[in-house]
Parts: structure tokens; sequence; C-alpha cells
């Protein structure tokens, strides 16, 4: 999935991802990126509250709108599509999102080695200054080949 300036096309990735597996069932969907992040979206749903009574979105779709941005990010400074494996990923929940907002995570892969990945990001509902989430994590490449 190639892109003239970075060598993986976040576009059409999250496109295709869009189409089947638990990242198109949640709906995500691309926002924007440059040289080593990506945001994603997660529209509010009410088949993703976790509390009825509160109609705030469960943890689980913003764990996996986090993982995929912050994936994204790894593959966008490598300029190009790597099997990896998450071998952690810390979430300090802040807050609660706010029913009925959109929940926009932003990974940033700030350092890579030959087979471990760095990142970094955090979710908001639409204050960057007023996040949900933050996020920091090592992921590991499956193959450590060039």
């Amino acid at each position: 999935m190639d892109d003239d300036a970075s060598g993986f096309d976040p576009r059409r990735f999250v496109s295709a991802m869009t189409r089947a597996g638990h990242n198109g069932a949640l709906g995500i969907r691309y926002v924007a990126h440059g040289e080593d992040w990506a945001e994603l979206a997660l529209d509010y749903d009410p088949r993703m509250i976790g509390d009825p009574a509160s109609g705030v979105i469960a943890s689980g779709p913003i764990l996996t709108l986090m993982d995929m941005a912050t994936s994204m990010g790894i593959w966008i400074r490598s300029r190009r599509f790597r099997a990896q494996a998450t071998l952690d990923l810390r979430v300090d929940y802040l807050r609660p999102a706010t029913p009925e907002r959109t929940v926009i995570g932003r990974g940033q892969c700030y350092r890579i080695t030959r087979s471990v990945a760095f990142i970094r990001g955090q979710a908001h509902d639409g204050n960057p200054d007023d996040p949900i989430a933050h996020v920091a994590g090592t992921y590991m490449f499956i193959d450590t080949g060039q």
C-alpha cells in the first residue's frame, strides 16, 4: 500500500481494513497523518456503550482505536507495512468519553530499532487539551528482516 510521500498509504489501508474485521465492525475511520503519526476516529455508536445508564463508550473500542492508530504510526514511519505483535500497550484512562461525541485517537511512533517500535498517543473527544486517555507501548516486528 504505497503513497508517494511515505511508502505506506494510511488512507488506503484504513479503507481496506474497514471492509471486515474488528476495526471495520467498530467503524474506525481515517482522519489525518504525518511523518510518524496517524489520527483515526471512532464515531459514537450506542452499540459501543459500556454502561447504559451513563451512555459512555466502553474502554474496549477506545483501546482498539489506539492500537490501530499507534500501529499505523509505525508503518508510516517505517514507510511500509510490517507484521508486528503488541508487546506492551499501557492505557491510562483519564476520564470517560463524552456521550454522543466522536473519539479521535492519535498515535505516534517515536523510535524504531531492528526489532521493536516505541509508540505514544492520546485519545480525545474534541479537545486534545482534555484527553480521555494516554497510551505508551512497544511493538515487536514478527519479521526483523529488511
